[in-house]
């Protein structure tokens, strides 16, 4: 277990063990412990990372375990940071468009849909500004931390709060429409997936194992499929939560749980497609006809979309906590804990280049648009990289 989610859970599991005088093997020495962080080794650098530009949003994710990522369109990049900052920025040199300070504590974001973006609070509220100037257009007060970005399709705005809940808002007016909730287990992962709305139907995937598809005016249930079965004879062993990111192509959605599988799923009818068994907190992404996921072990695997299996798998990065696997160009990249940024080669899993971005760790969700990657570290700096081979 990585260490930063080592700390949520021991935590959690000291409220829930009150009044047990001891608990032994809970804070043995790191040369003991075998889930220790690996030491980075030399690499031969086969890719060229040139950084384009720098800029600082804020403080980051806050002293809060948050995973705040930015949003792009063609041309801007928004950002913000957990003490209410908003940034909006031009992708091609980080000029800044428009700043605002928000009188909140930002917990998660950043959504965006045409002229709109989203935002969640560490109070239990979803904002509404306008795209073009940061102005503030609503604000609608939930329960429960939103610690993934809300997401909009022009109808409905759906937010996931920490308490198992996924709300449906009205768009225009931010007024509450309905509610599901999930049953929340005993002990969780510090986090929420990110809701994805398409076509009238929002896929999430919650604390209990389970990715659902509601309709997104009404919140009716369409299907359900468990990603994990909950496992183990203690609270931690049965932890199965589906808090990273999913990936949805051509039908075909893809989901990774804590302690259980990625999976692919027929979203037409909700049909398990493939599985592999997997534990992973920061999700799944696509490319070159690769699922690729991080591990909690720390070993990145490529698993083939059509179903045949693994095709590489890179274990050099042993419990360092690393961020969901981003594609850019011909490579895929992760981040980890201590804010270095892998270059890795989609054909064979090799690492090929390496940079550190930020000494405070990285991990929100990367963003890539052909060979330029932005990174997003955790102390607040934001930063484009062009990635190229070296012929």
């Amino acid at each position: 277990m990585s260490p930063v989610y080592r700390f949520t859970l021991v935590f959690l599991a000291a409220v829930a063990l009150a009044g047990c005088s001891t608990v032994s093997g809970w804070f043995a020495d790191d040369d003991d412990d075998p889930t220790a962080p690996v030491e980075l080794t030399d690499i031969e650098e086969k890719v060229t990372i040139r950084k384009l530009w720098s800029v600082g949003v804020g403080d980051g994710q806050g002293e809060g375990l948050y995973r705040i990522t930015p949003a792009m369109t063609d041309d801007s990049l928004y950002a913000a940071s957990s003490d209410g900052r908003v940034l909006a920025l031009s992708r091609e040199r980080g000029k800044t468009l428009w700043k605002t300070d928000l009188d909140t504590d930002l917990s998660g974001g950043v959504g965006l849909h045409e002229d709109s973006l989203f935002l969640g609070s560490s109070e239990g509220a979803v904002l509404r500004l306008d795209a073009q100037s940061g102005e503030l257009l609503w604000s609608t007060q939930l329960r429960g931390e939103v610690l993934a970005p809300p997401q909009g399709d022009g109808r409905v705005v759906v937010a996931q709060t920490y308490d198992g809940k996924l709300q449906g808002l009205d768009y225009d007016s931010g007024e509450l429409l309905w509610t599901y909730d999930s049953n929340v287990p005993v002990l969780t992962v510090r986090g929420t997936s990110t809701p994805i709305l398409l076509d009238n139907v929002v896929y999430a995937g919650f604390a209990n194992g389970r990715v659902m598809a509601l309709d997104a005016r009404s919140g009716a249930v369409n299907w359900e499929i468990r990603v994990a079965i909950s496992q183990g004879r203690s609270e931690i062993e049965r932890i199965v939560d589906v808090d990273g990111s999913m990936a949805l192509s051509a039908g075909e959605l893809y989901a990774a749980s804590y302690q259980g599988r990625v999976v692919a799923i027929d979203v037409r009818g909700g049909r398990k497609l493939w599985q592999q068994d997997v534990s992973s907190v920061s999700g799944v992404s696509l490319g070159f006809g690769n699922v690729y996921v991080a591990d909690e072990d720390g070993t990145v695997f490529a698993y083939q979309r059509t179903g045949a299996g693994l095709r590489w798998s890179q274990g050099a990065l042993g419990y360092r906590e690393l961020s969901r696997p981003t594609p850019v160009s011909s490579y895929v990249a992760v981040a980890d804990f201590e804010g270095y940024l892998h270059i890795i080669s989609q054909v064979d899993g090799e690492i090929v280049g390496r940079v550190r971005v930020d000494g405070d760790g990285a991990r929100a969700d990367m963003l890539s648009d052909g060979n330029v990657l932005y990174v997003f570290g955790n102390s607040g700096k934001l930063v484009a990289y062009e990635i190229t081979g070296r012929t």
